[in-house]
């Protein structure tokens, strides 16, 4: 391996209850990269040090230790959230059947290396985990990137369509399925003169009346077989109640949202304010404005 320093900016954890073998390892370590080396002399320290310390990137766990040896160390290292995903590395002397390497793994172990060290492999090793950690973390920024550009979108698509619910002539109300008052927008409220909050919850029967009572019958009824029955309904003439009970000529259509499963959702009202318009009995039912006398 190069003399050349690499992999600024990751911290490992050693963890041996031996000082020399604490020295040796972090002469290594520290000889061919740039890494930051922490150690502990139990297991119970590295514990605490991995819980403390931000952003350790690699453990190398000694197995034959007093008190908590590196397989208990490990078991309660992989149930805490903050140090579970730390990859760790055994090392061991004493250890090296196949059946407790198999149990190294079991505890959640990411490697099971011999002693005494092989510098070149205990090297190659950490430096492939470091590469792996490295695209880990490449991978992240970017899906954080990205993420972020399709908040703003979402965002800039919300602000926009808020814009054109805000400015837009006709009242709009979303209701339950129900027939309650979900949401308004600005010509909805003013319509009715109501404020916003005063509106939701309200059932559409508070604020509106159609013309006919056949119509009414059928609009009141049962609001899902009304919407299957009736499907779109368009230029319905009704009046709305205003909050000082007048009566606000409209034209009204409704549509039904549903979902994947075909269930309503939620059903949309859209009326024009008529006042000031009068109705021209011909075939095509058409209205214009009332301009007062002709001179």
């Amino acid at each position: 391996m190069t003399e050349e320093k690499r992999y600024t900016g990751f911290k490992v954890l050693i963890v041996d209850d031996n000082p020399n073998n604490l020295f040796t390892l972090r002469s290594l370590i520290e000889k061919y990269t740039d890494v930051h080396v922490i150690e502990a002399d139990g297991g119970e320290k590295a514990v605490n040090l991995a819980l403390t310390e931000n952003d350790v990137d690699l453990i190398i766990l000694d197995v034959q230790m007093p008190e908590m040896d590196g397989f208990q160390t490990a078991s309660m290292l992989k149930v805490r959230k903050k140090t579970r995903d730390i990859p760790v590395i055994f090392l061991t002397a004493a250890y090296k059947t196949d059946e407790f390497q198999q149990k190294g793994y079991d505890v959640g172990a990411a490697d099971y290396l011999l002693k005494p060290i092989d510098d070149n492999l205990l090297l190659n090793k950490l430096t492939a985990y470091f590469r792996l950690i490295e695209k880990e973390r490449a991978l992240n920024v970017l899906l954080e990137e990205k993420v972020a550009q399709r908040t703003a979108e979402l965002e800039q698509i919300r602000r926009y369509q808020e814009r054109l619910l805000n400015t837009m002539g006709e009242a709009l109300l979303v209701l339950s399925p129900e027939g309650q008052i979900k949401s308004t927008n600005p010509a909805a409220q003013k319509m009715l003169g109501y404020k916003e909050t005063e509106l939701v919850d309200l059932s559409i029967s508070d604020v509106f009346e159609e013309a006919e009572d056949e119509q009414a019958g059928a609009f009141f009824g049962t609001w899902l077989e009304a919407m299957i029955r009736a499907g779109v309904v368009r230029d319905v003439e009704a009046r709305f109640i205003a909050k000082n009970g007048t009566l606000v000529p409209i034209l009204f259509s409704r549509t039904a949202m549903v979902d994947e499963a075909g269930v309503v959702t939620d059903i949309i009202c859209i009326a024009k304010n008529m006042t000031g318009y009068v109705k021209i009995d011909d075939d095509d039912d058409l209205s214009v404005p009332d301009i007062g006398d002709s001179v």
